[in-house]
Formats: structure tokens, C-alpha cells, sequence
């Protein structure tokens, strides 16, 4: 099976500078988050997550609970040791 990689953001309006709470996404199968960092000056959360699809990655985020404002392929430009 061929991963890809995908970037969740998830948009926080709320003005708060600590990172908000989530529920961490779990693994599945098909899918696998590798990272998830918050940016307060920009209010947003972003998940890296890897996995087969957008679609795949969209459901696997929606069982977790996380809202996903947007959903986009990334490719990594300096990968973690990891993904080397």
C-alpha cells in the first residue's frame, strides 16, 4: 500500500494562545498521524497524516472527532528520520 501525505488544518477562533485539546487521531490500517502542531498567531491546528486518500484520511480524522476545515496532499520537503 502507498502512503501519501496529507495536512489537516483545523481553524481556531477562539483567540486562545494554548494549543487547543483534541483527541489524538489514531492509526488505522490505512492511515497514520505523524505530527500535529498548533499555530496561535495564525489560530490554526495543522495534523500531518499519512494515508492511501483524502478520503481515507477525512474518515479516519471524522472517527477521532476532529473537525477538518481544510484537507490538502503535501509532499514532504525535509522528512523526518522516520520517513528517510
Amino acid at each position: 500500500m502507498t502512503r501519501r501525505l496529507f495536512v489537516l488544518e483545523r481553524y481556531d477562533r477562539s483567540g486562545d494562545a494554548t494549543a487547543p485539546d483534541a483527541v489524538p487521531i489514531a492509526p488505522t490500517a490505512d492511515t497514520r498521524l505523524i505530527a500535529a502542531v498548533h499555530l496561535p498567531a495564525d489560530q490554526v491546528v495543522l495534523a500531518f497524516v499519512e494515508g492511501p486518500d483524502a478520503e481515507a484520511v477525512a474518515a479516519t480524522a471524522a472517527a477521532a472527532d476532529w473537525r477538518v476545515d481544510r484537507l490538502t496532499p503535501a509532499t514532504w520537503i525535509h522528512p523526518p528520520p522516520d520517513r528517510r
